[in-house]
């Protein structure tokens, strides 16, 4: 029983490595294999975070999602969350990109989307829609008086 408290413990402290091995006594042989597979799902859940933390996080393949096999339950619900903080994050930063690409080609009729699917921005990404468009407004208008004033003057 210490071993099992000790692989226990060595779980709330996030360290999956451990593994037992009981065989005497069926009951034991059960809960070890059970153990065992908690383990095995929290390693595979902690690689593919990691895994989605560098290759969205510091790669910026905002396209890429994660996902783990054969996940059930509160283990899937973790892989769902996670797709969709990424997809919450990455619609309005793409979003953002397209306008200010289309502004760097010089076309100045865009404006970044402050509603995704429906539902409105918030918080940052808010702020940074507000700001972009306002940016794209001021130079739009610019653009427009200097076009004006180049026609008195021509």
């Amino acid at each position: 029983m210490q071993v099992l408290l000790q692989a226990i413990q060595a779980i709330v402290n996030g360290d999956f490595s451990i593994r037992l091995d009981f065989s005497r006594d069926q009951v034991m042989t059960e809960i070890s294999e059970a153990y065992n597979d908690v383990a095995n799902l929290n390693g595979r859940v902690t690689d593919e975070f990691i895994r989605i933390s560098e290759v969205v996080g510091r790669e910026g393949n905002m396209t890429e999602r994660a996902s783990v096999k054969n996940l059930v339950g509160g283990w899937q619900i973790q892989i769902e969350s996670l797709n969709s903080l990424i997809v919450n994050l990455a619609q309005p930063t793409m979003e953002a990109g397209r306008v200010i690409t289309a502004v760097a080609r010089g076309d100045l009729s865009r404006q970044m989307a402050l509603e995704i699917e429906g539902v409105p921005v918030k918080g940052e990404f808010q702020r940074i829609g507000i700001i972009v468009n306002t940016m794209v407004d001021q130079l739009n208008g610019f653009a427009s008086e200097v076009t004006r004033v180049a026609r008195e003057v021509g």
